[in-house]
């Protein structure tokens, strides 16, 4: 084994053991439910910030999409795009009614336990569906992420796994995932929210780094802009057309890349750090940090591709590990342009990338199981102590960890495919209800029932039949769950005096919380 191949280990052996360290310091601040869920509705601006932009972003920013770039040209960055886009309406509309309105609303601390509170009919077969929603899409979405980490173990240590024994990329990739998987859940389990928070918030910073470090150093060493460019076109003509409707397969197809901003809505993982926030006005400073700190990752993910065309390309003895999706570009660049201990550091943000999202996927699933289906099945009067509750909710982490690895365990899946999916799945499910919850009081119970399975429906017949390679299954999915939602609540008027009291009131709170936060800004 090379010195340099032990100095990476080191740095992985270390940030290890710091994610499981964080884990262990947020178990003795859980000490209830709604502490293991939420964080006991007390997270700071920052943390909330990147922990939903690590949570978000995951393996797919590091691998997935500079792979679609490095294989397809620019015209791939609209999915970054429309992203981002569709964070910063997420954090500008969304984050202040939700934070205040899962409060006003029965103390929701589950996506579905607030759309049970919200509507006066429907709540409680509303809350199974979504509960079940979320299993199904989160296994795929969790999947993914064990897929990232069997592809970055092959490109990263292969040399060290074929020292073991490992001679083949396919044991390779299974080792690697299940080491990574497991770490993930060691600490997820132990720290729950909070951990994954607080954990996701320092791999934030990492991803940050690496992702500005990584193209700006290659740009340098490949020439310079202008050497970088026309190896560019030489290698792979036409990839910075942006508008290159003939590789992008047409407009329709470019309006669904852009159309994943539409799934921001949807993300349970995602918009539960609004609802953990201590209040409404920290989600201004969220806004401005979280959607900064993604602007720069996007850039950075989009430069590595771009400027790896031209780095590799002119580097004949130089080829990526993932040939076929081309996800391993920003690894192989960086095992290649810096010195061992820089490399490790950068290796460990993409495993940070990888594992941030898993950890705070595992929980909200964990809820979903424990706070939205368990409790709805044995009933309300279920009466167990925080503990149990707590020990249930890990129970649920490993369930969902467990179905996700058997789900991971072909070496050829590809994470954008498997994030594709599952994002789709979400945001046709859940982002109409969400935003006609927030913005509408006369959306009903029905309506986000009607919404919710006709948003899921439509996105897996639109997989099965293979309209996907049309236009992005997220697309007609919004669209079918915002019609259905409108039309059946139209059709079906509710008189819901409570529920208007509670509007009301999460209007009330939300315009006094705007008018300190101008006063205190002025």
């Amino acid at each position: 084994m090379s010195p340099d191949t032990v100095v990476k280990i080191i740095a992985m052996l270390l940030y290890f053991a710091g994610m499981i360290a964080v884990g262990v310091w947020a178990t003795k601040r859980t000490r209830t439910m709604q502490d293991y869920m939420l964080g006991g509705r007390n997270l700071p601006p920052a943390v909330a910030a990147l922990s939903a932009g690590a949570s978000d972003m995951s393996g797919w920013l590091l691998m997935g999409l500079p792979g679609a770039i490095y294989m397809g040209g620019l015209v791939q960055a609209w999915i970054a795009i429309g992203l981002t886009l569709g964070a910063w309406v997420n954090w500008k509309i969304v984050a202040p009614r939700l934070r205040i309105y899962t409060e006003v609303s029965g103390n929701a601390i589950t996506i579905p336990s607030f759309l049970d509170n919200r509507f006066a009919t429907g709540g409680r077969a509303l809350r199974v569906i979504a509960g079940l929603v979320i299993l199904v899409f989160f296994t795929f979405y969790v999947s993914s992420g064990f897929v990232a980490g069997g592809q970055f173990t092959v490109s990263a240590f292969g040399d060290v796994l074929s020292s073991l024994g490992l001679s083949d990329d396919g044991s390779r990739y299974m080792a690697g995932m299940l080491v990574v998987a497991g770490v993930t859940i060691a600490y997820t389990l132990v720290g729950g929210f909070l951990g994954a928070s607080y954990t996701d918030f320092f791999q934030g910073v990492l991803m940050f780094l690496a992702l500005l470090l990584v193209p700006i150093v290659a740009l340098f060493i490949a020439g310079g802009p202008g050497e970088v460019v026309s190896n560019v076109n030489e290698a792979q003509p036409g990839s910075f057309n942006l508008f290159d409707m003939e590789a992008g397969g047409g407009f329709i197809t470019v309006l669904g890349l852009f159309a994943w901003g539409l799934g921001y809505f949807g993300q349970p993982h995602i918009i539960v750090r609004f609802m953990a926030l201590r209040d409404m006005r920290d989600a201004v400073a969220g806004r401005r940090i979280g959607i900064g700190w993604m602007a720069l990752c996007v850039a950075g993910a989009i430069g590595s591709a771009i400027v790896g065309i031209g780095y590799i390309g002119q580097r004949d003895a130089l080829t990526v590990t993932d040939t076929e999706n081309g996800e391993t570009v920003f690894l192989d660049m960086a095992q290649q342009l810096f010195p061992s201990v820089i490399a490790g550091l950068v290796l460990a943000a993409v495993l940070a990338a990888i594992m941030s999202t898993i950890s705070s996927q595992l929980v909200v699933s964990s809820s979903a199981l424990v706070e939205d289906l368990t409790k709805m099945v044995l009933g309300d009067d279920l009466k167990m102590s925080s503990r149990r509750q707590v020990w249930l909710g890990r129970a649920g982490v490993g369930l969902v960890a467990v179905i996700a690895i058997a789900l991971a365990w072909n070496p050829d899946s590809s994470i954008l495919d498997l994030v594709g999916f599952a994002w789709a799945g979400f945001g046709a499910s859940f982002g109409s209800v969400v935003v006609l919850s927030l913005f509408w009081r006369r959306f009903t119970g029905p309506g986000a029932i009607a919404a919710m399975i006709g948003g899921a429906l439509t996105v897996a017949l639109w997989k099965i039949f293979g309209l996907d390679a049309v236009v992005y299954e997220l697309l007609p999915g919004f669209a079918v769950s915002l019609i259905l939602g409108l039309v059946v609540s139209k059709a079906k008027p509710e008189e819901q005096p409570e529920i208007d009291a509670e509007f009301d009131k999460m209007l009330e709170l939300l315009h006094s919380e705007v008018k300190q936060t101008d006063a205190t800004q002025a």
